[in-house]
Parts: C-alpha cells; structure tokens; sequence
C-alpha cells in the first residue's frame, strides 16, 4: 500500500489511517487504491474482529476527491475521471458495510464528499468537537456518490438529507449529535484515545453476533415484518451456535465477565 494510507493490525484490532495531512486527506488516485486494498484486507481477514478508520492531522478526516488531481484529468480527457466510483468508492463503501465485523470512525476534522460517505459508512462514529461534515456534491455540480444516497437518509432520515445534499453546508459536531451522525462527540485533544477505546472494546466483544446485528438492520431496513422475522430467526441460530455465546452464557452463571474468542 501506498504511505498515504496506514495500514496497522494489533491483538484483532486493524487500524486504517489515511495519511495526507497536508492535502487534508484529500483522495487521489493512489489514496483511493491504497484505502481499497486496506479495508478489504481488514474485511476479509478472520483475526481482525474491529476496525478503526481515522486519519492523520487535525484538519480534516477526509475532504473527498483531490481536486487538482481531477481537474488534470478533466483537462487530459482522462477516462479514469468519474471510473473512480466505481473502481475504488464503491468497493470501499461495500467492505465497510459489509464486513462482518464493527467499524469505528474517529472523524477528527472536516469530512466532505466522499470522506463523508466513508464516515456513514462506518457502524460508529466518535468525532472531535471541532469537526464537520459537508455532503459537497451538488456545490461542484455532481450527484452523491460513496453511498452517500442510501447512508444518509438511513440515519437522518429523506427529508434531512435532500436539505443537506441540495444545499450543502457545514455541519458542526453539535449539530451532527443532534441530526445523528455522531455517535459521540469528544474533545479533539482526546478523539485518538476515545476512538481507540470504543474500538478496542469491540475488538474484545462477540464478532459473530456483531456481524449478525449488523446485517439484521441492514436487511430490516428494505424488507418487510414478515421478512424481517425470518431473517432474525436465521442470525439468532447462527449467533446462537457461536463458541460466544456458550461463553457469554457460562460466564452470566458464573457472575463472570465474559473473555471472547471471535468466533
């Protein structure tokens, strides 16, 4: 992977940083490539049980595509100009959502465009008290992308989202709490060490029956009661069938805490 993506695995943890502090983390092409191939590592790799996505700096998270890059390629007639969804935004987005593990943001300055798409992506979200988000797109003439369009109105709701994606704006950390963007907001100082914790306590928790959480909501939000409740009779077999939770059960009898495998 290229240095400007960090890619680091320590006791079941992978903790991916994106590492262009002095472009804001703005993503060229090289970035884009190195950011997919480290979260489909982290996804498809059984001794990673979380993932952390951060970046370095204090300015920004992520201020979505490089635009001096882009704008070469537009003059160059470059086909690889808009191929970018679908070459890297779309199977980053994928690896995130669906990976059967947790995946923690620590968004510790601006997230615009598509570095916002990769922060809804993630399952939690602790941001700094001097972030923000801005969806960006319509402001350079574009539609949404990075999943953008099936993230936000799922965790704001339709009517939020076509106000911030029609008029984009600043979204302070105050107000993304409020809207439901942040899970939590911390101290900028300790967004590193917050992050980590929350991170590393899901590191340490039951994968299988996070895994099954995850896709029960995802599937709950397109499908019907009926289906719904097929789909949770399924997951609830399988979580129920994980070395976990004969763990988790013998430890409540035994007013213990639970010390997990992953599996």
């Amino acid at each position: 992977m290229a240095d400007t993506v960090l890619y680091e695995v320590s006791d079941g943890l992978a903790t991916i940083t994106l590492n262009r502090p002095e472009a804001m983390n703005a993503l060229n092409i090289a970035t884009k490539v190195a950011l997919r191939e480290a979260v489909e590592s982290a996804a498809a790799d059984d001794a990673v049980r979380a993932v952390l996505l951060t970046a370095a700096g204090e300015r920004a998270f992520c201020v979505g595509q490089d635009l001096k890059e882009h704008i070469g390629l537009l003059a160059e007639g470059s086909g690889e100009v808009m191929s970018t969804v679908k070459e890297h935004y779309n199977p980053v987005v994928r690896a995130l959502t669906e990976a059967a593990k947790p995946v923690v943001a620590a968004v510790n300055g601006v997230a615009a465009g598509a570095g916002f798409g990769f922060a809804l992506a993630a399952d939690y979200r602790v941001v700094a008290d001097t972030a923000s988000f801005n969806t960006s797109f319509a402001g350079v003439a574009l539609t949404a992308d990075s999943g953008v369009s099936w993230t936000l109105p799922r965790v704001i709701g339709p009517g939020r989202a076509a106000d911030l994606l029609l008029f984009p704006r600043n979204i302070k950390a105050q107000e993304a709490y409020e809207l439901g963007i942040a899970n939590r907001v911390v101290p900028a100082e300790s967004l590193r060490a917050e992050a980590e914790k929350v991170a590393r306590a899901l590191a340490d928790g039951p994968t299988v029956a996070y895994a099954a959480l995850k896709e029960a909501v995802a599937y709950g939000l397109s499908h019907s009661l009926a289906e719904t409740l097929d789909k949770e009779d399924e997951l609830q077999t399988r979580a129920g069938a994980s070395e976990d939770h004969r763990i988790a059960v013998q430890a409540f009898v035994n007013k213990e805490k639970p010390k997990y495998l992953g599996r």
